[in-house]
């Protein structure tokens, strides 16, 4: 078989394999279902699995569920482009929202100086792209997009629905590129990534079970960049992918432009949470001198270790009246 293969035996494969792993019918449900809410978006300051009280009858997955896993959610439905799409050449990429009553949903809550994020990336990771497209009237956002290459892409809608207690969702769909595909392979794990002249180095790890902080610092022929310029209302935008099913974290900086408080570069500093361990692709929007750039990163999170059970306490120590005991739930463990 040739190495580049026809994009329907890619987009078969993808969904084999997602199935396989997850569940088909669990991540994605059918339209109009309710699950669980999804998690990461525009709407704080971490992404990652929500501490917040489950609904009866919810599974643990169910209720960490990521972000841009499901096509519906809370009655908020994806409506994706149907037709196979052109590469190379810009098209007018259009799509809806449709509502909880099944007509296209036309009000949302600004956040980040816009009512919707588009995220467009091909399967393998690889053709990033973070647009903000125009609401038409009758619900149809639009945007002129350009794929460079043919493949299975994924699209990510965040948005706040207006009136929603739910609060940011993040919704995602499969859109079918036509011709041959090659995929390409993930980049090797790194801290440093370069891009139109800019070096971005990360410091810290992304991990599970716990938020932890995460540093980019951004410099040109080797000086720190110490003017940044604000984007979207913020110094920086993170998004993070997990290879596999493009599960979605997206994270915004510590701080705010014009705070007081927070420098306008080198660093962009993040509190992020993987909701398991992985591979996962980071892209960093930064500005400066008036023009967007995006850094790209693969690192690796592994696996969270489960703390040691407490080792057995002996009839002696479990009479009252000991010396040197310590109370339980204090120093016992």
């Amino acid at each position: 078989m040739n190495t580049a293969v026809k994009v329907g035996a890619f987009g078969a494969g993808v969904v084999l394999a997602f199935g396989a792993a997850f569940g088909v019918g669990h991540a994605v449900g059918p339209v109009g279902s309710d699950p669980a809410p999804a998690h990461g978006g525009h709407g704080g300051a971490q992404a990652g699995p929500s501490g917040g009280a489950r609904s009866p009858g919810a599974t643990p997955a169910a209720a960490e569920l990521p972000g841009g896993l499901q096509v519906s959610d809370r009655g908020y439905t994806l409506v994706a482009p149907a037709e196979p799409l052109p590469a190379g050449t810009t098209t007018d990429f259009r799509f809806r929202v449709l509502g909880p009553d099944g007509q296209p949903w036309t009000r949302y809550d600004r956040a980040h100086d816009k009512d919707l994020h588009l995220i467009v990336t091909r399967r393998d990771l690889s053709g990033f792209q973070h647009v903000h497209p125009v609401l038409g009237a009758d619900g149809t956002w639009s945007v002129p997009l350009t794929f460079a290459t043919a493949g299975t892409y994924r699209m990510f809608a965040d948005f706040t629905p207006t009136g929603d207690p739910g609060g940011t969702l993040t919704l995602g769909a499969d859109v079918v590129v036509a011709g041959d595909y090659a995929p390409a392979a993930l980049p090797a794990p790194s801290r440093t990534a370069v891009v139109d002249g800019y070096t971005v180095t990360l410091t810290g790890d992304l991990a599970t079970g716990a938020s932890a902080p995460l540093t980019l610092n951004v410099s040109r022929d080797g000086r720190p960049v110490t003017d940044l310029q604000p984007y979207l209302g913020a110094y920086g935008h993170l998004v993070a992918l997990r290879q596999g099913d493009l599960a979605y974290l997206h994270v915004h900086p510590q701080g705010a432009p014009g705070d007081g408080r927070t420098p306008a570069g080198p660093g962009i500093g993040f509190q992020a949470q993987a909701p398991s361990a992985g591979n996962y692709r980071l892209y960093l929007d930064f500005q400066h001198e008036g023009r967007v750039r995006t850094a790209e990163f693969t690192v690796t999170v592994g696996a969270t270790t489960a703390p040691a059970p407490p080792p057995a306490r002996s009839a002696q120590s479990t009479q009252p009246n000991q010396p040197n005991q310590p109370e339980h739930g204090e120093h016992a463990h």
